[in-house]
């Protein structure tokens, strides 16, 4: 066994419970290992005696045990997972910027983000390849739909994850996507309000629409170009992060996003088999203070390829788009001081 040491927090580690920091750096001690010498007092901070869930500041400075000779140890030890060049090479390939506090990602369309039931791969299973010069992995601070593509960031240290992802809970980020929808819009521009509400159902859980109990959900959506009356290419802004947001309320306007059948049913699909009938929305760019010095992060994605090819299809100009970002971020300058009470009885009153 080594020595006890007296390590001092770094400015990475700023916001981590302590617990999860010796996991990170010690990992040789087991969770109950932990714990038993926090009940005893042998790990301290600064001095003082501290708890699993006492968050670290950096600068502070940790009592360390000994830590167990790995080689003595004669329990069998798990697996960790590895990863094939060709993986790795598959992941650092959506890397579109890269910092010492932020990655950002074009992931592709039909990769989820995170495991569930019956989904062994996902993105969240493959950051270790992004390491790169930094000894942790990175970190998800929001989270896109298995059949989203386009721009997705992570955070390179805790302190970066703290400052995005409360970006994202707040109003300090900003996102556009771009949609093909099955309708066009009644106006070039305009905003949908409509309070969602978690529901479950024979197809799983679904977002509906609720006015009483229903979460705040505003989103603003340009027109850009469009194909007779069956189909429009639409940039959408959402100003809330309800689940689904996008697809529930683009479908409750009966103007489902295309491939979209779990919001738009047979109705998602007005141009048959012309263009892919996977689901059309990308979320295009993002632009976010950035957690070292607050200055705007914008980072754009291209198209996946499968709505490359619609577009190609259509006869849409991918250049024509562009536009709609600053006209979006001017419309919701406009709305940033308008109460939400005021916005659904300005919404129920045009009956939309």
């Amino acid at each position: 066994m080594s020595a006890v040491t007296m390590v001092k927090v770094g400015t990475d580690d700023g916001g981590v419970r302590l617990d999860r920091w010796f996991k990170k750096h010690y990992p040789a001690f087991s969770y109950i290992q932990v714990e038993k010498m926090l009940r005893k007092g042998q790990i301290r901070i600064d001095g003082k005696r501290a708890k699993a869930s006492s968050r670290l500041e950096p600068g502070q400075e940790i009592r360390v045990p000994p830590v167990p000779d790995r080689s003595t140890d004669n329990r069998p030890r798990r697996n960790e997972p590895t990863m094939s060049p060709e993986e790795i090479q598959y992941v650092r390939d959506m890397v579109i910027y890269r910092d010492d506090s932020v990655i950002a990602l074009n992931k592709p369309a039909g990769l989820a983000v995170q495991g569930g039931t019956g989904q062994s791969k996902h993105l969240d299973g493959m950051l270790e390849a992004l390491c790169y010069d930094k000894q942790e992995k990175p970190r998800l601070v929001h989270r896109l739909d298995k059949d989203t593509s386009g721009v997705l960031l992570l955070a390179r240290n805790a302190n970066s994850a703290r400052i995005l992802t409360k970006s994202f809970k707040g109003k300090t980020a900003k996102k556009v996507y771009w949609a093909l929808v099955a309708a066009v819009p009644p106006q070039k521009k305009g905003w949908i309000y409509l309070p969602l509400e978690k529901q479950a159902g024979a197809q799983g859980e679904k977002m509906v629409i609720d006015y009483d109990t229903g979460k705040e959900a505003l989103t603003l959506y340009s027109m850009i170009d469009k194909v007779g009356r069956k189909a429009a290419w639409v940039a959408l802004m959402p100003l809330t992060g309800r689940t689904h947001q996008l697809r529930a309320h683009c479908g409750a306007l009966e103007a489902p996003i295309l491939g979209d059948g779990k919001y738009g049913g047979k109705d998602a699909y007005p141009l048959g088999n012309k263009i892919s009938k996977d689901m059309m929305l990308h979320a295009r760019e993002i632009a976010v203070p950035h957690p070292e010095d607050g200055t705007t992060l914008r980072v754009k994605a291209d198209l996946s390829p499968h709505m490359v090819d619609a577009w190609k299809t259509l006869g849409f100009k991918q250049g024509h788009g562009d536009d709609a970002v600053d006209l979006l971020e001017g419309y919701a300058g406009d709305l940033a001081h308008c109460p939400p009470r005021e916005l659904r009885d300005f919404y129920k009153s045009k009956e939309h």
